[in-house]
């Protein structure tokens, strides 16, 4: 997601003896809220409130994902779906299975852990499976193995690695992760910048890049670096990208679309060349300039359907049944994760780009399923993800795609059942209690508001009809239990609390339970969770079993100001009632100016040309990064830059508690040289 991104971490948890009583704070930063454990995601059914065109429907056809990452069809019809905490699930015949076609060690810190998936050209025949993980030992780093299957396992022991990536450093943002064959029989790889900018333009490593190599993990010889850089670093296919999340080859074609998510301006698609050069760190977006390759199609951030903050997936409309109209055939549908739509970009008109779907919640990837429908993997929240599918004429009575739930609750509170189901629309709802229609229950859901005792053990189903008939749910139980829910209280970090980057957050929390009174360590649950503009990742967690911890706010990654951490804590009772309450870690900002002498000049921030006088805000403590070439002004040269901090050239520092302006003096060639010479430096 831009982010699969997320922030840069380092974690000591610990378990605390004893929690001091704090304040709870003041509304706006601690908060709580009700959940059970096992009840039906409520966030399920948002994706289903989408918009289309006339005569497309949408239904979720899996849910109960845990932050799922990347999907990929298999060539028999099943869909797979990498989880980033390392287990890559299975879809068969519509059902989500329940054991993982494998499960593999991964740091999922981030956006790293098990990221993409791909099927081998020949896989009828020997069963090979690819994956994109990021593995822990013996120090973080990505990897690209292959796997043989069984049936709906992999094989143990059948792990061949092909090829292993540059170690990371501290930052766990801007992975990559895709991995798909082209039409030459190639395995393409796309890999993230890590958060080093110049990395992205470096034939000295892998990351920031698409790669190339042979499915046994060989390197092609006409790969076109291949005798420029040297050892792995000849399978650099591409580079100047940022962080390439997701990838499509259009079958029949071989056309390479790349989705590269963009910094504070700009989401781009790049039409993928071998050799090609797209600009990151220096350009972004259309840039006209001709020593790098502007994407086919770049839409700024904003809050708008035709803008967003994180290309998160794209797909050739080219299956082998087209199940679309005709105009629809080789159209390339891309989604963004933050606004919550998918568009169409036709190549063959001019790549002109049209609306196709709004309000799905989280989109993170898009494929063209074999069967004609589009499918959707989401995240409804930092951790939940669902499948959807999209289907164009739909003919006869709905059918349901997913059940109403189970619920369990206390005395007094409120359940929620919710059912979903696809077919020619309109769609109507009929829900029933015990068999006998509820007066106005005529909504995709109903709840039931204070349930009392009385409502214990009542059948809930829906009746979904259109025009060409009806279909009834299964029945769904509401259990109410006279217990009383328990109460968590986040006593530590004060509400109010204000962060540098650099510093360690302490968190703790106590729990009280009306039956069983003070909750001992093993009821709690904790998950820190980074928010970033209008979206979040998660960046700690969840874990349980500790009372508290504590965490350390990175000093490098996300560079945004418009960012901050929630702590979330869980508390369970015995019966699996649940209390939930988060508070909130606000940063500190302090302004950063940076101007020349002479004025005027350009300087790199962060490894970006900018003009002077610059501006930006900045959460004190983050690291940035200035630095100055040789200009000449006015037809006289001049030399490199004496900042006014003292540092050189090119150095980094980190953002002070005021505002602060960095002055970059640029002295004419000949009086540089002697400041150096007198200096003797």
């Amino acid at each position: 997601m831009k982010y699969k991104l997320l922030v840069t971490l380092f974690v000591q948890i610990a378990l605390l003896a004893s929690s001091a009583a704090v304040s709870a704070g003041a509304p706006g930063h601690n908060y709580s809220t009700h959940s059970l454990l096992g009840a039906g995601n409520a966030n399920s059914q948002a994706g289903l409130a989408a918009s289309l065109p006339a005569d497309f429907s949408v239904s979720e056809i899996a849910h109960g994902l845990i932050k799922p990452y990347e999907m990929e069809f298999a060539p028999d019809g099943r869909l797979f779906i990498s989880q980033q905490g390392g287990k890559l699930r299975v879809i068969k015949n519509g059902t989500l299975l329940a054991q993982p076609f494998l499960s593999v060690a991964v740091d999922a810190r981030g956006d790293r852990g098990l990221i993409g998936i791909a099927f081998d050209p020949n896989f009828a025949a020997n069963q090979y499976v690819y994956v994109f993980y990021t593995t822990p030992t013996p120090v973080p780093h990505h990897r690209v193995s292959r796997f043989t299957g069984n049936g709906d396992v992999a094989v143990p022991g059948s792990e061949h690695i092909l090829i292993e990536l540059d170690n990371l450093d501290v930052n766990v943002l801007h992975n990559g992760g895709a991995v798909h064959f082209g039409l030459d029989g190639k395995l393409y790889i796309s890999t993230g910048n890590n958060v080093v900018n110049a990395n992205s333009q470096s034939l000295s490593t892998l990351l920031g890049k698409i790669l190339r190599i042979n499915s046994d993990g060989s390197i092609p010889t006409d790969n076109p670096f291949y005798a420029t850089a040297s050892g792995k670093n000849r399978a650099i296919w591409a580079l100047g990208l940022r962080n390439p999340y997701t990838f499509a080859i259009q079958p029949g074609t071989g056309r390479i679309f790349i989705n590269d998510v963009g910094a504070k301006s700009w989401e781009e698609i790049n039409d993928g060349v071998a050799g090609a050069n797209y600009g990151w760190p220096v350009t972004e977006g259309v840039a006209s300039n001709p020593q790098y390759v502007d994407p086919i199609y770049a839409y700024a951030h904003g809050a708008t359907d035709t803008t967003g903050c994180a290309i998160a997936g794209g797909t050739f409309y080219n299956p082998p049944i087209q199940q679309f109209p005709a105009e629809y055939a080789g159209s390339y549908f891309f989604a963004d994760h933050c606004n919550n739509w998918i568009r169409k970009l036709d190549p063959a008109h001019g790549n002109a780009v049209s609306a196709f779907m709004t309000n799905i919640i989280g989109p993170v990837d898009l494929k063209t399923g074999p069967d004609g429908s589009l499918y959707v993997l989401a995240r409804s929240d930092a951790s939940s993800g669902q499948v959807y599918q999209i289907r164009y004429g739909e003919q006869g009575p709905p059918r349901i795609a997913e059940q109403p739930s189970n619920q369990t609750i206390a005395a007094g509170d409120s359940a929620t059942f919710s059912v979903s189901a696809a077919g020619d629309a309109p769609l109507s709802y009929q829900w029933q209690r015990d068999g006998a229609a509820i007066p106005g229950a005529t909504g995709s859901s109903y709840t039931v508001t204070r349930a009392t005792l009385a409502d214990n053990g009542a059948n809930f189903r829906c009746v979904v009809s259109n025009r060409a008939g009806s279909v009834t749910s299964e029945s769904a139980t509401l259990s109410v239990l006279s217990d009383q829910r328990p109460t968590g209280t986040i006593t530590q970090p004060a509400a109010g609390l204000l962060y540098r980057a650099g510093d360690t957050i302490t968190f703790a929390g106590t729990a009280t339970d009306p039956e069983q009174g003070t909750l001992p360590p093993s009821a709690f649950s904790w998950e820190i969770v980074f928010h970033h503009n209008t979206h979040t990742h998660s960046f700690l967690g969840p874990f349980q079993g500790i009372s508290g911890g504590t965490f350390v706010i990175p000093q490098v990654g996300e560079t945004d100001d418009d960012v901050w951490y929630r702590i979330h804590l869980t508390v369970t009772d015995a019966q699996g009632l649940q209390h939930t309450s988060y508070s909130d870690v606000l940063p500190r900002k302090a302004k950063i100016t940076l101007q020349t002498e002479p004025a005027g000049l350009q300087v790199t921030f962060d490894d970006q040309p900018v003009t002077t006088p610059y501006s930006t805000i900045s959460v004190v403590g983050m690291q940035r990064t200035v630095a100055s070439s040789a200009p000449t002004v006015n037809g006289v040269p001049y030399g490199l830059a004496v900042w006014s901090d003292g540092g050189a050239s090119a150095h980094s520092f980190y953002t002070a508690d005021a505002d602060t302006t960095y002055t970059a003096t640029f002295y004419p060639a000949r009086a540089w040289l002697t400041i150096i010479d007198r200096s003797g430096k």
